[in-house]
């Protein structure tokens, strides 16, 4: 069987991040690359460059990776739907969720492969706490708290810190829990002159109760990926950052120290930090979005998931407006 023939609409930094990892996925050959800059940065390789999507789908690609700038999703998608190319769209799917709307239903009408680029599923510590989640190590769950903070990334100039970070933290709360949200509550700020909000934070419930918290901005110098969940037998820690996962469990022992023991709910048990695999995120993602083209059950996260975080986000970005709570339907 000849390898995917796979084309990259966008060569920034994200763009460049893909051009390497498709590069050394198995089964596919990036022969094109569409920017209208050109290959600034040499990494398209063998790979022919051209200035738009059209001409790039004139190299006769089976799949597409689109990793330009949120404003540009939407018409590079289209255009992709339209020629029948399988297409994974980075994250998020699209500035709102009526462009997110247009999207899905394009690429559903044309019966291909959609994704979004969710990577935060692909992290081996989220993907290691939602199958102990599953299996019931943590009991009923009770909360799930993310912190997502550090310095503003030059490269982001069309949407704020909602809709290039708290996405991750909206998608993986949802996934990793298997439940949607039904309400959420946010504060945002803008601290640093730009037109979009930097600091944003969120108080949600999911439709199974559990309460979400989100603290995400771009004015920390200390950068954090964490995502806790607590309940019923302890609390597990996935530090997305490093790739590690930590369980810390309810202890049995009482505490002898009456001042002590008289500000704690539950006393402190034992603490482990599981050994787990730590691929690459990108190259899973990626790998599955070729499995998922190949017929082979290969992982994705759909065009429509992908509309539901942006609903989310929207959501977020209203309540922050308004000071109301949003309540999120079907």
């Amino acid at each position: 069987m000849s390898n995917l023939k796979v084309g990259l609409v966008g060569i920034g930094m994200m763009g460049r991040n893909h051009a390497r990892v498709i590069r050394a996925v198995e089964g596919v050959d990036l022969v094109g690359v569409a920017d209208p800059g050109g290959d600034r940065f040499g990494m398209a390789g063998d790979a022919q460059v051209v200035a738009g999507v059209d001409e790039l789908i004139g190299l006769g690609i089976e799949a597409a990776v689109v990793a330009t700038p949120t404003a540009f999703h939407l018409a590079a998608g289209l255009e992709l739907a339209r020629a029948g190319v399988h297409t994974l769209i980075e994250k998020p799917l699209a500035t709102d969720a009526d462009e997110s709307r247009r999207l899905v239903e394009a690429f559903e009408a044309a019966q291909v492969v959609n994704a979004v680029g969710h990577i935060e599923r692909c992290n081996p510590a989220l993907r290691a706490l939602r199958a102990r989640l599953d299996q019931g190590d943590l009991g009923d769950i009770y909360q799930i708290a993310t912190r997502r903070q550090g310095p503003f990334p030059n490269r982001i100039a069309d949407v704020g810190v909602v809709k290039d970070l708290a996405t991750h933290d909206i998608d993986l709360t949802a996934w990793a829990i298997r439940s949607p949200y039904a309400r959420v509550y946010a504060s945002v700020a803008h601290k640093s002159g730009r037109e979009h909000e930097d600091l944003v934070s969120v108080t949600a419930q999911m439709a199974d109760g559990t309460v979400a918290n989100h603290l995400v901005n771009w004015l920390s110098p200390l950068k954090e990926r964490l995502t806790v969940v607590t309940g019923e037998r302890g609390a597990f820690v996935a530090d997305t950052l490093h790739g590690d996962l930590t369980f810390h469990e309810n202890g049995v022992v009482a505490t002898e120290w009456d001042q002590v023991a008289s500000f704690r709910g539950v006393s402190e048990g034992n603490s482990t930090r599981f050994a787990i695999p730590k691929p690459e995120p990108l190259r899973v993602q990626l790998e599955g979005f070729r499995d998922a083209i190949l017929g082979r059950d290969g992982e994705i996260v759909t065009m429509r998931e992908g509309m539901v975080t942006v609903t989310v986000a929207d959501a977020v970005l209203r309540s922050g407006q308004t000071s109301e709570v949003i309540v999120l339907g079907d």
